[in-house]
């Protein structure tokens, strides 16, 4: 691959997270009222807030798929890196080594949680509502994994002259963490 379609192909996996990342945030800012969600919280939904929820958990794994099967192999298609054909895990171990990630380890957790919360439990709100709410958590990792990748890649030695849009700044302040460390230290009530 020649490396001006590994650069097309890399910024339209970027364009396809960052749209992920408008809507995510936008859905987290709908439900933030309700957040951290409890079993009766997540029982009591309303019609609209189980659209802004469904909104969340579609956005949240997509941006998760998007980046792992789009986004982070264009960046070593981009970089020419011979791991086209390599498994997954071969793949993040490079990208790792690389400073494109922080941890393989940080990757395969975000990836089982977004297995994890993308089930739905009828019966069991309160299995849902802690699904949720570690997903709401592990969205600031995500956002900050691309966000991560997405600086290194326009920096020396790499020098992108641009992805595209410019992701968020930063996340909603009530997800932040707090002084603790936790980011239940700023959520709302």
């Amino acid at each position: 691959m020649n490396s001006t379609s590994a650069e097309l192909r890399l910024q339209d996996a970027w364009r396809e997270c960052e749209r992920h990342v408008h809507h995510l945030f936008y859905a987290m800012a709908a439900l933030k009222p309700l957040w951290p969600f409890t079993a009766d919280k997540y029982g009591a939904l309303t019609d609209e807030q189980v659209q802004d929820m469904d909104q969340f958990i579609l956005r949240f794994t997509k941006l998760q798929d998007t980046m792992g099967e789009r986004f982070l192999p264009a960046i070593l298609q981009y970089l020419q890196e011979p791991y086209d054909t390599r498994p997954m895990l071969d793949k993040l171990n490079r990208l790792e080594k690389l400073g494109f990630i922080e941890s393989v380890e940080k990757w395969q957790q975000i990836r089982s949680i977004r297995n994890r919360f993308a089930h739905d439990y009828p019966d069991d709100p309160e299995k849902n509502a802690a699904h949720i709410n570690l997903a709401f958590e592990t969205a600031l990792d995500l956002y900050e994994t691309l966000a991560a990748a997405a600086s290194r890649l326009v920096a020396d030695p790499y020098s992108l002259a641009a992805l595209g849009n410019p992701l968020p700044q930063s996340t909603p302040d009530w997800i932040r963490p707090g002084e603790d460390g936790s980011r239940k230290g700023n959520n709302p009530k």
